[in-house]
């Protein structure tokens, strides 16, 4: 019994590990690669005097382009890519619906309507931040997503279909109140400053974005872990999860709130980015298979590598130029929606 368990705790340490160095090598690439090109051996060196005490001799330039520029944005992107994939995990468990993630189910739309809200409407007279105006959105939005579904007889969180269909809806609701806003408030400069902003933009972020941003997705990655077991068991509907004695009400609440304060806190920094939630759990499906305790980290490695690679794509796509991160992640996730769809069609025929 004791080696087995030292068996399981070797193999977790050895993908533990493994995963680390893919993650390492992910961020290190995402610094070297931009419009100004930096060796590798540069990145290495900085990052050796800022966070070992090292004592290279860096041009300055080099040095704050890797530190407070390119690190940031690279870790940023990590936490949101991390956070969005396991948001979409716990959605698409819940729901027991394969096109659930915070973007099509309204939320990422209603945190964008907070967030624009506080910072442009001044709604709270500054009392209230644009994360707490996000988590605030959020929750209304999928709270009237939800009451929507079930005015249509759903029943709860059971028919999964009428809740996407309330959500596009819901989505669209929030969308043209967030232009409405900042039509009507904002000046011509701010507005085009906000819908860049809406698309997925990691320009402005600073290193207090990298604390939070991070932070809120080691602990929703926690949750969602501890959860792992009740997830498996939502995989075949709530009333078979309440026959395994899991507390069904209580697990759904708790799973979709973290659900959305991660995503009202990841759209608060960096603006609403589509298809994460969908396209990275399909993808880690593909590798790990079903199992909540894999998949989870699974699909947090997968979405950190792939918002990375966005953000490079983003940076380097157009010379002298940064595009939305919105649109690279669009281009990517309609194709697989896409995808899923047909895939959906086949399987009922």
């Amino acid at each position: 019994m004791s080696g087995t368990l030292a068996k399981r705790l070797a193999r977790v340490l050895h993908w533990s590990v493994a995963a680390l160095l893919l993650l390492l090598v992910a961020v290190v690439l995402g610094i070297a690669i931009g419009e100004t090109r930096i060796p590798v051996r540069v990145v290495f060196e900085v990052l050796s005097n800022k966070l070992a005490g090292g004592n290279y001799a860096v041009d300055p330039i080099d040095q704050g382009i890797v530190w407070n520029y390119r690190l940031t944005r690279a870790l940023v992107a990590a936490a949101c890519g991390a956070g969005l994939a396991i948001s979409g995990v716990m959605l698409q468990s819940l729901l027991r619906n394969a096109l659930a993630e915070p973007y099509l189910l309204g939320i990422s739309a209603g945190a964008s309507t907070g967030a624009v809200l506080v910072s442009v409407a001044g709604l709270g007279a500054g009392a209230i931040s644009m994360t707490t105006g996000a988590f605030f959105g959020a929750v209304c939005a999928f709270s009237m997503v939800a009451l929507l579904a079930h005015a249509a007889g759903s029943g709860g969180l059971r028919n999964s279909g009428q809740i996407v269909l309330a959500g596009i809806a819901g989505s669209q609701l929030f969308n043209a109140l967030t232009s409405l806003i900042i039509t009507k408030s904002g000046s011509a400069e701010q507005a085009r400053g906000i819908m860049f902003w809406l698309l997925g933009n990691l320009s402005g972020v600073r290193w207090s974005d990298t604390f939070l941003t991070v932070a809120v997705a080691l602990v929703g990655m926690v949750i969602c872990v501890l959860h792992a077991r009740a997830l498996d068991a939502f995989t075949f509907g709530s009333e078979s999860a309440a026959s395994l004695g899991v507390p069904v009400r209580r697990v759904q609440l708790t799973l979709l709130l973290v659900a959305a304060l991660i995503t009202a806190v990841m759209v608060s920094i960096v603006g609403a980015i589509g298809f994460v939630g969908l396209v990275i759990p399909h993808a880690a499906r593909l590798l790990v298979g079903v199992r909540h305790s894999r998949l989870i980290p699974a699909s947090a490695l997968i979405g950190a590598i792939f918002l990375i690679a966005a953000d490079v794509v983003s940076r380097t796509l157009i010379p002298g130029q940064v595009l939305p991160i919105g649109v690279i992640t669009a281009l990517v996730g309609a194709p697989v929606f896409a995808g899923i769809l047909l895939k959906g069609k086949g399987a009922r025929r």
